[in-house]
């Protein structure tokens, strides 16, 4: 294929002797770096697509200072790397869901029974997010999946990532939490009563979602043990990115990874977006 101006599509390209390109609408030089997340890294091609390797293919994600050993960086170079790759990674969590799709919450904190006394959160039980993170997600039934880091499990909060990215044609499948009723009004919905330790009949289940979140803990806890709230979005596109590719060979998931690293995404960014 031939070299494609990332500023103006439609320019004729020339090669120089120094390896770049021109564009010769606007006379900008470029190469195949340009606009991409690999833009004026100084760490080599080499070592970002093995860190896109491992991160893609470890099933409970990578710490950056089990990178930084793995590629010989320093642990701030492999944690912005990890950044990087993660911001890649949320194009596969922007997903519309149609059909059958199950949704529930899960949050992200220590137990308040595991902690000493004196640090204890009073009025933290059941569904209270006091000293937790809530993240809500969905799973359409042929297991294509979106999650979301959210402020709180509010019924406005729900009905708006639902509406986001489930067709208003899609049936609706929940537990029984009250929060779920409003969005009765614009979807179908089924719901299973756990209260009643009921589970799933009648092909009314939140299993396949439940099944995501074991999963999602594990990698947590497996991994990252303590995650920043300002930066739980990342963990969780990187958690839905190897979901939803979870059925295709190694190779395909870097491949597919490629795909979506057409987007520069700088460290003030990534501070900026976490602020």
């Amino acid at each position: 294929d031939k070299p494609v101006s990332p500023f103006d599509k439609t320019s004729r390209v020339y090669k120089l002797k120094s390896g770049k390109y021109r564009c010769k609408n606007t006379g900008k030089n470029f190469t195949v770096r340009t606009g991409t997340m690999f833009e004026k890294t100084k760490i080599s091609l080499r070592k970002w697509f093995i860190a896109i390797w491992l991160v893609t293919n470890h099933k409970i994600g990578l710490s950056s200072y089990q990178l930084a050993n793995d590629i010989e960086v320093t642990q701030k170079t492999a944690w912005y790397m990890l950044h990087k790759i993660r911001h890649a990674m949320r194009l596969a969590n922007e997903n519309i869901l149609e059909e059958a799709v199950e949704i529930d919450e899960t949050v992200v904190g220590g137990k308040n029974g595991n902690r000493h006394k004196d640090k204890k959160v009073p009025h933290s039980q059941g569904r209270s997010h006091k000293d937790k993170f809530p993240v809500v997600g969905m799973i359409q039934r042929e297991n294509l999946m979106n999650a979301r880091a959210t402020p709180d499990t509010k019924s406005d909060t729900l009905s708006a990532f639902i509406k986001e990215y489930i067709h208003p044609d899609a049936i609706i499948y929940t537990d029984e939490y009250n929060a779920y009723d409003q969005i009765g009004f614009s979807y179908t919905r089924f719901y299973v009563d756990h209260s009643k330790k009921l589970y799933s009949y009648d092909h009314i289940t939140t299993n396949r979602i439940e099944g995501a979140w074991t999963h999602f803990k594990r990698m947590v806890k497996g991994t990252y043990r303590t995650l920043l709230k300002k930066y739980l979005q990342k963990y969780v596109d990187e958690f839905v990115y190897r979901y939803n590719l979870r059925d295709i060979s190694n190779s395909d998931r870097f491949n597919c990874f490629l795909c979506c690293a057409d987007t520069r995404y700088t460290y003030k960014q990534i501070r900026k977006s976490a602020a």
